[in-house]
């Protein structure tokens, strides 16, 4: 077996998908890939990641291998929770302040940006709904930030209420968390509120 048929089957075990770091793991040279590319046997997806070339693009996927200070937030995290039956378009991304990377170009997404300390905090690994591995905030912080944006008036109401009233009935809403990151996010009195009128 070549170093190419190793890249391909490597791909072949992550749905298609080959990433540079994971060829050098595999102690082979990264040139490989270039020359797997230019034979067709692989597509260059976004700056080191490849993917064979029947394998579906999995846009969620796509856009946060862009940058590792990504995670999935506000709608985009209501719809992958199950709070939200609306599909986004444009796709809600948090970062850290100080962020300056391609993401600020792409036309198909809202950047939020939040201080350095609460960045990761709910941030859990979940599969899309393609099957591949992206970070987006759990339900109690996505909680926390629509109703942060409730406050500004960047979300639409019925999305809003909606997603209140569902997590108010859910069997695995877990209020001590939400009440730990309404305080770390200034918000403690604003969740209080409207969990008590919802519960």
């Amino acid at each position: 077996m070549t170093k190419s048929d190793d890249i391909l089957e490597l791909a072949k075990k992550n749905d298609g998908y080959i990433t540079t770091k994971e060829v050098r793991e595999a102690n082979i040279n990264s040139t490989e890939l270039t020359r797997l590319v230019k034979e067709n046997k692989l597509e260059k997806v976004s700056r080191g990641i490849y993917c064979t070339p029947n394998t579906f693009h999995d846009d969620y996927y796509k856009i946060q291998s862009k940058s590792n200070k990504a995670i999935y937030s506000h709608d985009s995290a209501l719809y992958f929770h199950n709070l939200s039956d609306r599909i986004p378009i444009v796709l809600d991304i948090t970062v850290p302040f100080g962020y300056n990377g391609s993401l600020r170009t792409l036309d198909n997404t809202q950047l939020h940006y939040v201080k350095k300390d609460v960045f990761e905090l709910g941030q859990i690994t979940i599969k899309s709904p393609f099957g591949m591995e992206i970070k987006i905030y759990d339900i109690e912080r996505t909680i926390c930030d629509i109703i942060k944006s409730k406050n500004k008036n960047k979300i639409d109401i019925e999305i809003f209420v909606k997603a209140l009233q569902k997590y108010s009935k859910s069997k695995n809403k877990d209020l001590n968390k939400l009440m730990r990151y309404a305080k770390k996010l200034n918000i403690e009195k604003k969740v209080r509120e409207y969990m008590e009128v919802l519960l």
